[in-house]
């Protein structure tokens, strides 16, 4: 009998506009090696004001949909993918309170004293309208609804108290954590954006739903861990490291956010798997950029961001000033680093080295004049700012504030070395996409980092119980990097190989998937 599962998740990279982390690789690539082993695959997403808009290529529903007394019309489409494989069907729910910050937009900025307020809205209501189809079988008999992060799991919570959806409770849901340290908590109730206001007269269980912290907030995160029927992190030693708590003050490490007491719970009844997401790996990489492209596709990329704002901000005029000084020849050693400028990513940079300077600092020293450093991406604006504010002071240092598809792959590819420092990293993709391109990595070893990249053989790793060690054990693995590479041609060489040959396949994710969580028993 061939499995129809049904993909539920914020993110789908398979449509364009679909993505803006790793979620959306996993919707874009595992749905297609699950059909390689005879599943069939569905996936779900909202139309963020812009997905409903694409190729249609057919009416599934008009909904009616309970939510805040009332009933809401939600248009439910399918629509085409980047490509054309008959086993996958891509679906988009459709309604004007799934784009409430600007068409296309996929996650909200809500002000600190209301976290996840708008964001825990918009997918409160698509969590209803996604059960309401499966109620109505709307997409098809379902064997396994399968959840990913917190956007999701109020459909378990749906399944286990709302009168209306008991059908789901014959269907098999499993829920992955991509990323433990974001989880949606919002009030139970006394705000317009709260458990009771989008399901008024819901009778639940508080003890399953509650927040072990803030006992009177739902956590939708701990929800998926408490009432699904299995439970899976994207890497084995992520799964290891959210079983116990932090034991190191202050470290940058988090443990299991909160929640390691359910995780343990998970573990111990058999539910909580861990193995690691794959990575494409197409027949043909696209060809290394001569450095003189690079430049240009750098220069042009900047002015496409700077171009984009009413005013040019402080990061784009440093990077502009920054790449107008480079000249034809290639920096002797490129440090690449691509990702989200976040506190989990990029906070280690900051932090103070032995010497009592940043980090960054140190890592700017070790490359010298004819060295550079590359830093791809955008977001916390504290960290941003520092970011640019040494690359004025650093001529070695060029931050590029913004994220381009092709630019990231043109850096996998041109860099000799790949920077990932990340405090915890619950898999990652990015280490994988410059291995891939021959480009050994530089990581904290933790998490989905410490199970790809292995020191010695395709890459250079540090640890350390304190963050002051991490950053000096950061420093002495590049120093040795620079080494190996000036000295040790050969073997830089093999490693590279290594890297290269090195492979995270989505197939082995499948079956993982098929075996660990879909079949029960």
């Amino acid at each position: 009998m061939t499995l129809h599962v049904l993909m539920v998740a914020a993110e789908n990279d398979a449509l364009p506009g679909g993505k803006v982390g790793g979620i959306g690789d996993v919707l874009r690539d595992l749905p297609l090696a699950l059909t390689e082993l005879g599943c069939r695959v569905t996936v779900v997403t909202p139309s963020y004001g812009r997905l409903a808009d694409l190729r249609q290529l057919g009416h599934v529903a008009a909904l009616e949909v309970a939510f805040r007394r009332a009933n809401i019309p939600v248009e439910v489409v399918e629509v085409a993918g980047r490509e054309h494989v008959p086993q996958v069907r891509h679906i988009v729910f459709d309604h004007v309170d799934f784009s409430p910050c600007g068409r296309g937009t996929i996650y909200c900025d809500d002000p600190p004293d209301r976290p996840f307020a708008t964001d825990a809205s918009k997918f409160a209501l698509f969590n209803a309208a996604v059960a309401e189809a499966l109620k109505q079988y709307c997409i098809g008999e379902i064997d396994v609804v399968h959840l990913h992060d917190w956007h999701s799991a109020l459909l378990l919570l749906l399944r286990r108290y709302h009168p209306a959806y008991r059908k789901l409770r014959s269907m098999r849901f499993v829920y992955t954590l991509h990323n433990l340290a974001l989880q949606g908590v919002r009030p139970l109730r006394g705000d317009p954006s709260a458990l009771e206001s989008w399901f008024p007269g819901l009778r639940y269980a508080k003890a399953l739903v509650t927040d072990p912290r803030w006992p009177d907030c739902i956590n939708p995160m701990a929800v998926g861990i408490r009432l699904a029927d299995a439970v899976h992190t994207v890497s084995p030693s992520y799964c290891d490291e959210i079983l116990r708590p932090s034991d190191v003050a202050g470290a940058g490490y988090y443990g299991g956010e909160g929640l390691q007491a359910d995780l343990v719970a998970a573990r111990q009844e058999g539910r909580l798997h861990g193995f690691l997401n794959g990575c494409d790996y197409p027949d043909q990489l696209a060809p290394v950029p001569e450095w003189s492209s690079l430049l240009e596709l750098m220069r042009a990329e900047n002015l496409r961001w700077t171009a984009a704002r009413a005013q040019v901000g402080g990061a784009h005029f440093v990077a502009h000033v920054r790449l107008s000084e480079m000249s034809a020849k290639r920096p002797t050693f490129i440090l690449s680093s691509v990702g989200r400028i976040t506190s989990q990513k990029v906070r280690l940079l900051a932090e103070h080295a032995g010497d009592g300077r940043a980090a960054l600092e140190g890592v700017l020293d070790a490359l010298g004049d004819d060295g550079l450093l590359v830093i791809l991406g955008s977001g916390d604006p504290v960290l941003e700012q520092f970011l640019a504010m040494t690359s004025a002071r650093r001529r070695n240092l060029l931050y590029l504030s913004g994220y381009s598809d092709v630019l990231s792959q043109a850096l996998y590819g041109s860099g000799d070395l790949f920077l990932m420092p990340s405090s915890f990293e619950p898999c990652g993709i990015s280490q994988m996409l410059a291995m891939r391109s021959g480009q050994p990595c530089l990581v904290h070893l933790v998490g989905g980092l410490k199970d790809t990249v292995k020191p010695g053989i395709n890459g250079f790793g540090f640890e350390g119980k304190s963050l002051l060690q991490q950053a000096d054990g950061l420093l002495a693995a590049l120093r040795e990097a620079l080494v190996l590479r000036s000295n040790h041609p050969r073997r830089w060489s093999t490693m590279r190989k290594a890297a290269a040959r090195a492979r995270f396949s989505w197939r082995s994710t499948a079956e993982n998937c098929l075996n660990l969580l879909y079949r029960a028993g």
